[in-house]
């Protein structure tokens, strides 16, 4: 079945925004929104569009990509919960605060958790988990909110790992790149392509910069303002732990990554799956955390199987989650959402201009979808395809396909990394989107300054 992409192709993702904002239940938004956008492929034919949502389903749970990101969102519950009850995370706050005396205000705790953020590159998800899970005592014991926490998790991971591209982020996008030199619309060397554009990543390196100055100076705006300080009991003199139970799995994880991107890539890391790296690593970081508790006698198998079941049933509702993300990206993908929006740029626009509009379509796009990957896949051609009309200076172009992506998932309550977010910061989602909002608009709008500068600069 063809669908001609029109105006009902925004129906989905507006109806699931909304929803999410009126309503706080994202899942249930999702579903809307999904349901929604079956109704208009299908036309509104109420029978073909029950065969296509179980059909949808079916083709979503039979794709292995899907089905290890899944497995990959509840294994990690279960090392999360794992380092928790070891007492791995208590034994490493204490190692930095009594010992190295690294940690003793506010503003170097979340200094701590922007500083994982940035070190942790290796994928999205990741980084915000174990910035989150550093971050959750701290909060209670320097009296910062949770909201707060959210956003510094949220504003590294993505912007980081769309800079440092040696991960899932940068397999995609130069796949991407080379489909573009093979069709001729782009030459050279797509590494070098590749690199040249993460220099136009302007999003990124404002929102990177922004985050470090909101907390160097305790700066809160909007919302923000509103949200209470984390209170607790929280004592690291009363619960020591021992810190290696927390920075081995750290370490293996981060290896891991790297190990299975390779293997997967046949050697080529840029080459590798991005979800069979991550799930194979949770399963990795599993079993040497049990070889680990055995060694030094931390826990028993009992205590183990309990703490691995308990932690991956906490993770379902945000699995659950992600299954609907998908979905919705599918029937997205399915209308032409992005394909309709993308029609409003004009081979006539002025070259000086054509950066800045692709960053700000590629916003709406990520925006309207939830998805920043999937709104590389979309722009990145059709920004390449304008630009070589024009001899454009394709960096430039791919920097505002990427900027765009990462801005506008910031920006959408229906985006995985958000969802993500919150949850590892324990905070609600809905309040992490609004209270992280104005920051993001504003190295948005920062960023939109500088394409127009780049623009007139290097394309006028």
């Amino acid at each position: 079945m063809n669908y001609q992409p029109d105006i009902l192709s925004l129906l989905p993702p507006v109806a699931a925004i909304v929803l999410a904002l009126l309503t706080r239940r994202v899942l249930l938004s999702l579903a809307i929104g999904t349901v929604a956008g079956v109704l208009v492929y299908t036309r509104f034919d109420i029978p073909e569009a029950a065969s296509q949502t179980v059909a949808l389903f079916a083709t979503l749970f039979s794709t292995p990509w899907i089905l290890k990101t899944l497995g990959f969102a509840v294994f990690v519950g279960s090392v999360m919960e794992l380092i928790r009850r070891s007492g791995g995370i208590d034994g490493f706050v204490h190692l930095l605060q009594e010992r190295y005396s690294m940690l003793r205000s506010k503003r170097s705790a979340l200094l701590l958790v922007y500083g994982t953020g940035l070190l942790i590159f290796i994928e999205s998800s990741i980084t915000s988990l174990i910035a989150g899970a550093i971050g959750r005592p701290l909060a209670a014991r320097f009296g910062f909110s949770r909201e707060k926490l959210a956003y510094v998790c949220d504003s590294t991971a993505a912007p980081v790992c769309s800079l440092i591209l040696i991960n899932g982020w940068g397999a995609l996008l130069l796949g991407l790149i080379v489909t573009q030199i093979n069709a001729g619309y782009l030459q050279g060397d797509a590494v070098s392509l590749l690199l040249l554009s993460a220099g136009f990543n302007f999003y990124a390196m404002a929102a990177l910069i922004l985050t470090f100055a909101v907390i160097w100076f305790d700066w809160d705006i909007g919302p923000m303002r509103r949200c209470s300080a984390e209170t607790g009991t929280y004592s690291v003199g009363e619960r020591r732990g021992d810190a290696s139970l927390m920075i081995v799995p750290l370490l293996v994880m981060v290896a891991g990554v790297f190990l299975f991107l390779w293997i997967t890539g046949g050697g080529d890391l840029l080459k590798g799956s991005g979800s069979s790296a991550v799930f194979y690593t949770m399963l990795l970081t599993l079993a040497v955390l049990a070889l680990q508790y055995r060694i030094k006698g931390v826990m028993d198998w009992k205590t183990y199987a309990d703490a691995v079941l308990k932690g991956a049933l906490a993770l379902v509702p945000i699995a659950a989650i992600l299954l609907f993300a998908f979905a919705i990206g599918n029937v997205i993908d399915r209308i032409g959402t992005g394909t309709y929006l993308a029609g409003y740029l004009q081979e006539g626009m002025s070259l000086a201009w054509l950066p800045a509009a692709v960053f700000a379509l590629a916003s709406i796009m990520s925006f309207a979808t939830g998805t920043s990957w999937g709104t590389f896949s979309v722009m990145l051609p059709i920004a390449v395809a304008l630009g070589a009309a024009g001899d454009a200076y394709m960096p430039l172009l791919i920097g505002a396909v990427i900027s765009g992506g990462v801005f506008g998932d910031h920006c959408s309550p229906i985006s995985d990394t958000t969802i993500i977010s919150s949850l590892a910061a324990g905070c609600d989602h809905i309040d992490h989107v609004k209270t992280q909002l104005p920051y993001a608009l504003l190295a948005g709008v920062i960023a939109m300054g500088m394409f127009l500068a780049a623009g007139y600069l290097l394309m006028a």
